[in-house]
């Protein structure tokens, strides 16, 4: 039947539409460049756990979240009149630094790759 369970669809649903309303829909400055990753949806569908990925300063980083935790509502109120289901799940915005540990772990590579080009031209 379904490879995936109906929380998993919901889950890429929700990380759509909240990367639509952030780009289109909210005016605070705070909330730019967010990426949003991935969405966890419980298996009764009312809590929403919403990675989210900024690049930049712990500051900057700090400053974001700030402005998603202070547009939760909108972007709750809006969820629910788009997705259509009996209850708007509730969101809740979480930190993911996993891009930043991808890009530190791809220098750490290149550093090696730079190092044994340079053992094998001596």
């Amino acid at each position: 039947m379904f490879d995936y369970k109906r929380s998993d669809r919901v889950g890429q649903l929700i990380q759509e539409e909240i990367s639509l309303i952030l780009l289109e829909e909210t005016k605070d400055p705070r909330i730019q460049f967010v990426s949003i990753t991935r969405v966890e949806v419980s298996d009764d569908l009312k809590h929403a756990k919403v990675f989210a990925s900024v690049l930049g300063s712990a500051e900057k980083k700090k400053e974001v979240f700030n402005g998603l935790r202070s547009a939760q509502g909108f972007i709750q109120k809006q969820l629910g009149r788009k997705l259509h289901l009996r209850y708007t799940p509730e969101i809740v915005f979480k930190m993911d630094d996993s891009i930043e540990r991808g890009a530190h772990i791809y220098e750490l590579l290149e550093e090696i790759k730079n190092e044994d080009k340079l053992k094998n031209e001596e």
